[in-house]
């Protein structure tokens, strides 16, 4: 009697389980019915906002359905990523992860309502661009040896869009490697950035400098080094810090990701999906407009991609003694 009732439950669970996977697996081939929600951590017109956007428009025409992009700026991103955890699992949304909210937030902050990389499903990398050291195109300071003479001497500050976010823990790494003695002047935007930079009110800025170029091209601001691990092919005559003497490889990284729990096929044809929209002509003239490289990591690439950040930003935080504000 006994064994009867254990070999009908054991069936009853196999046809279950077989239930389960023509279900996932129907509804992956059906995937997707409706739009699909992309969340970008920032309000529009930024660099990022640029990337999320371009890849939105050109992902659902090869997915199949529109990518409707919903801004939810704050906390460097991290409301938009606390906002994702929270939807349902079923690939209807995603967010603009980069290095912000995925990477320096979670080696400094204590309080974040999710957990990386437990709360995600890492779908692919998009783009990478390297931080730049930047001056005003009026400044006496007019290579990266002339910078680390007057940190020295205790002689300059810089700005950076927040007190603990991503660009202030790289610039922490470069004071510690390069042993400068430069003031940490926090902004909450680039805009007052600019005006205080171009008056000399501050005397450098430290960011992704793609959103910037406009301004470099036009010799307003100057790069002095970027934080590539390879000169910019688009600024060849802007040297790294690392050829400078001073050892940091840190990049700005913006990629797609989704809640955990998304079932894995309905992974894998957005994935698929998001390689056919890397390799369009639109795509590939914004990304590279700026100096930006694409990224071909997806997956468990991507993701170890991830933790290895995190962890470089963690050894910064914990060198330079930093606190989130």
């Amino acid at each position: 009697m006994k064994t009867f009732s254990w070999t009908r439950c054991c069936a009853t669970l196999a046809a279950a389980a077989c239930l389960l996977g023509l279900t996932t697996a129907a509804s992956a081939n059906g995937y997707p019915e409706q739009p699909i929600r992309l969340l970008i951590g920032f309000p529009p017109g930024g660099g990022g906002d640029l990337y999320g956007r371009t890849i939105a428009n050109e992902l659902g025409k090869h997915i199949g359905k529109p990518i409707v992009v919903e801004n939810k700026p704050g906390a460097g991103g991290n409301i938009a990523a606390e906002l994702m955890t929270q939807a349902k699992p079923d690939g209807y949304t995603l967010l603009l992860a980069m290095s912000g909210n995925l990477g320096s937030a979670p080696a400094i902050r204590n309080n974040l309502t999710y957990k990386v990389p437990d709360d995600f499903v890492f779908i692919s990398q998009l783009v990478e661009t390297p931080y730049g050291l930047v001056v005003s195109g009026d400044s006496k300071i007019k290579t990266i040896q002339d910078y680390v003479a007057a940190a020295k001497g205790g002689q300059l500050s810089y700005a950076s869009t927040g007190t603990g976010g991503a660009a202030q823990i790289v610039m922490e790494m470069v004071k510690q490697q390069g042993n400068l003695d430069v003031l940490h002047v926090p902004y909450k935007g680039s805009g007052p950035v600019m005006t205080d930079l171009m008056s000399g009110l501050v005397g450098s800025f430290f960011a992704p400098y793609t959103p910037l170029m406009g301004q470099i091209n036009s010799g307003k601001l100057r790069v002095i080094a970027v934080s590539s691990e390879k000169r910019v092919p688009s600024m060849p005559n802007v040297p790294t810090l690392k050829e400078s003497g001073i050892d940091v490889v840190m990049t700005q990284w913006y990629g797609l990701v989704a809640p955990k729990g998304t079932p894995q096929p309905i992974i894998d044809k957005i994935t698929q999906a998001v390689k056919q929209a890397m390799q369009t002509p639109e795509v590939q003239r914004v990304y590279r407009a700026d100096g930006a490289q694409e990224s071909t990591l997806t997956g468990a690439a991507f993701r170890e991609f991830v933790l290895k950040d995190i962890a470089n930003y963690k050894r910064g935080v914990e060198r330079g003694n930093l606190k989130v504000e």
